[in-house]
């Protein structure tokens, strides 16, 4: 694999502690929802750390990716990078009462939708080398289009929208977060150990 700078091992690490990421928002999350809502302070400073931690992640990928699709790379690389940045706007603005956590949501959710499809860029881009196993491709862009359904969410920022008296399809988005709370993690943590020695 070409790393630049990275060693495989540093990569596969990066990798693993992005999908712990996911792991521990979704935990967060769940005790926010059945034992006291100040968890969800918590799970919003970790939807952070997954876009942090994937932009970082496509950063160390960066050279493999430019060396199979040089603009696709590029075009990634930049999708990465303002994903991340919306999901720090997404926290900030709920974790400082800025906005209710609809509003906030869509943020996230469109910085992870962002982050997907640099996922599915990369995959698609490693689907005529042997760098990867296959099955790890196909799953990461089957993966990377379910977290893009986050983008459905982009009219909810324009209208401003912060309560969950929505139009229907609005809905819709939120399936985005299963995507990075299910799949993800299975697919960085699934690179990870791949990367690492054996």
């Amino acid at each position: 694999m070409t790393t630049n700078n990275f060693s495989s091992v540093t990569i596969g690490w990066t990798a693993i502690a992005t999908g712990v990421s996911a792991i521990l928002a979704v935990i967060f999350l769940t005790l926010m929802a059945t034992v006291n809502m100040s968890f969800g302070k918590v799970n919003d400073v970790f939807n952070s750390i997954i876009g942090i931690s994937s932009m970082i992640l496509a950063w160390m990928l960066y050279a493999e990716h430019h060396s199979k699709s040089p603009l696709l790379s590029q075009i990634g690389l930049v999708l990465a990078i303002i994903g991340a940045i919306f999901t720090i706007i997404g926290s900030i603005l709920i974790i400082y009462g800025y906005t209710d956590f609809v509003l906030a949501g869509w943020y996230t959710g469109i910085g992870n939708a962002l982050i997907g499809l640099w996922l599915a860029a990369f995959c698609y881009s490693m689907l005529s080398s042997d760098t990867l196993p296959h099955n790890l491709v196909i799953f990461g862009i089957v993966v990377g289009a379910f977290m893009a359904i986050g983008l459905i969410g982009i009219p909810g920022i324009i209208a401003g929208i912060d309560s969950m008296d929505m139009p229907w399809y609005l809905y819709i988005a939120f399936f985005g977060y299963l995507g990075t709370y299910i799949l993800y993690p299975i697919w960085t943590i699934w690179l990870g150990r791949i990367l690492l020695p054996r």
